[in-house]
């Protein structure tokens, strides 16, 4: 068995990595990163956040849900909301990670056991591949429009063909390839890009709002008109709304762990993304608010898309700064947002065929395969992706309850002892096959049953031998959660079964578990 090595801040490596190596779930990308390499500080996350925030759909996040009748002012408070609610299983993620420096796939191992893991990883790095799809595609006009600019034969350089230019298609393709070469020098590359991006962008765009102030002599009548929806009809419109601003980031808060395990501390990566999620979410929509109601004087007609925003400048100086900054902005928000988790994920299912890099290209290709340019042809279907998104994560979520032990954030929290045995994740010592769903008596096939007592969890069958391991659950060694005189053994083992089944009041003061079925 490798030996793990706790320090005095509490995060833990493996001493001995031999074993593990042999073991056909392990690979040098998703093995536990040493304390020595953990070396992303408080503005390294923070960075990350301000990165992944600045991006195209940020800027029109608001536009979308003014379309449908809120206010300037009631689309940013959703917004805001939206982002702080997510904020919460962005941070329980985000400690196991720094503790024990693990990918969110071997992180779901505890869950679903070394292979049932599988199915979180993969279905969130499907949503990813669309999103990276997406991005790709808004990058690719990007490139396409500087390229018109400073040559004004190019849009129609090489006819048409589906619906689009071949020039868009071109350029589609070669931002898509700067991508996958990023992702192919590494995490390494990503936190230097994501560090100098950060400030880039933001000072960017923070020049763009005082032209557009300066050119209207004001701020344009956007931010004068109030919304439509009022009483019940905002209500109508703002859960689905919110729900839109919660799934904007909610399947990257299921896979935080993949740039946590790199923290130097869990008190610099929490605070770096406490201060930058909410913050930059919020300000950077608000920024595109203030631009897009001054281009309303400026142009004669609001014009809420950045590159279409550039293609109305006359300097090409101008344009080619502007549009190096929607390329940037764009290319650090998918490398971190979009290519990071997947290939992750991917490298999960197969680690002996499938490197980090191979993952990122699987990802790339899938991306292209989902063809992101019908989801942006209309507004309606953006928000809808969204929208999916976070019903999707929802699923998600319940597909979890399914596990005898909670989904992965609370479980983290409040049900296990919060103590991972890192070798067992990779097969050393632990059994490797998980069982989905409610745990079975190996006897009658009926479900595994507990009877709660007052002190602590009694066992009546095997439930935690059937269960998936790799929770550092000491109870499994010691047999009983509770042992067989009703006490508790550990002091987490009570919180690692009780959300198993539900349960209800019993006459005499005690609760039992509800019997199946009822």
């Amino acid at each position: 068995m490798a030996i793990e090595t706790q320090h005095p801040d509490g995060r833990i490596e493996l001493s001995d990595e031999l074993k593990i190596e042999r073991s056909p779930l392990y690979n040098h990308d998703l093995a536990p990163v040493r304390i020595a390499a953990r070396n992303w500080s408080t503005y390294n996350f923070a960075a990350l956040w301000i990165s992944m925030a600045h991006c195209i759909p940020t800027y029109m996040l608001a536009s979308g849900l003014m379309d449908k009748g809120m206010s300037w002012s009631q689309a940013l408070v959703t917004i805001a909301l939206g982002n702080l609610i997510v904020l919460a299983p962005i941070l329980l993620n985000s400690h196991p990670g720094t503790k024990y420096g693990i990918p969110f796939p071997v992180f779901a191992r505890a869950s679903y056991g070394t292979y049932g893991s599988n199915l979180p990883a993969l279905l969130r790095a499907l949503v990813a591949c669309g999103w990276f799809g997406i991005q790709a595609w808004i990058g690719g006009q990007a490139v396409h429009t500087f390229l018109r600019v400073l040559w004004p034969g190019w849009a129609t350089l090489f006819g048409s063909v589906g619906g689009h230019t071949g020039a868009e298609w071109i350029s589609f393709l070669l931002f898509w390839a700067l991508n996958i070469l990023i992702v192919y020098r590494g995490m390494n590359l990503l936190r230097h890009v994501e560090n100098w991006a950060a400030p880039f962008v933001l000072i960017m765009t923070a020049a763009l709002v005082w032209w557009a102030i300066d050119r209207a002599h004001g701020l344009g009548p956007i931010l004068a008109q109030g919304g439509t929806l009022h009483g019940h009809t905002f209500w109508i419109a703002f859960w689905p709304a919110l729900t839109a601003m919660v799934g904007y980031w909610a399947t990257l808060s299921l896979n935080m762990p993949d740039f946590t395990r790199f923290g130097h501390s869990q008190r610099e990566q929490a605070f770096g993304q406490v201060v930058a999620l909410p913050t930059t979410m919020t300000v950077f929509a608000a920024m595109g608010v203030v631009i897009t109601s001054a281009t309303a004087i400026i142009f004669g007609k609001a014009i809420w898309d950045p590159v279409d925003l550039v293609g109305h400048f006359q300097s090409r100086g101008l344009v080619a700064i502007a549009m190096f900054t929607i390329v940037v902005a764009t290319l650090s928000v998918n490398i971190a947002a979009n290519v990071v988790s997947p290939a992750n994920d991917f490298s999960n299912a197969f680690p002996r065929f499938i490197s980090f890099r191979t993952g990122g290209l699987i990802t790339g290709l899938i991306g292209i395969a989902m063809q992101p340019w019908r989801l942006l042809e209309s507004g309606d279907r953006y928000i809808g992706w969204r929208r999916g998104r976070a019903h999707r994560r929802l699923l998600a979520g319940a597909a979890h309850k399914a596990q005898p032990r909670g989904p992965l954030p609370p479980q983290w929290r409040l049900h296990l002892p919060r103590r991972l045995e890192l070798a067992r994740g990779f097969g050393d010592g632990g059994r490797l096959l998980p069982r989905l769903g409610r745990p079975r008596h190996p006897g009658n096939g009926s479900p595994a049953r507990l009877r709660l007592v007052r002190g602590g969890v009694r066992r009546s069958r095997d439930l935690l031998d059937r269960a998936p391991l790799f929770p550092g659950a000491a109870a499994h060694r010691g047999a009983e959660a509770g042992g067989l005189n009703g006490r508790p053994r550990t002091k987490g083992a009570r919180y690692w079964i009780l959300p198993a089944l539900p349960v209800r009041m019993r006459t005499d003061g005690g609760v039992r578990p509800e019997d199946p079925g009822r």
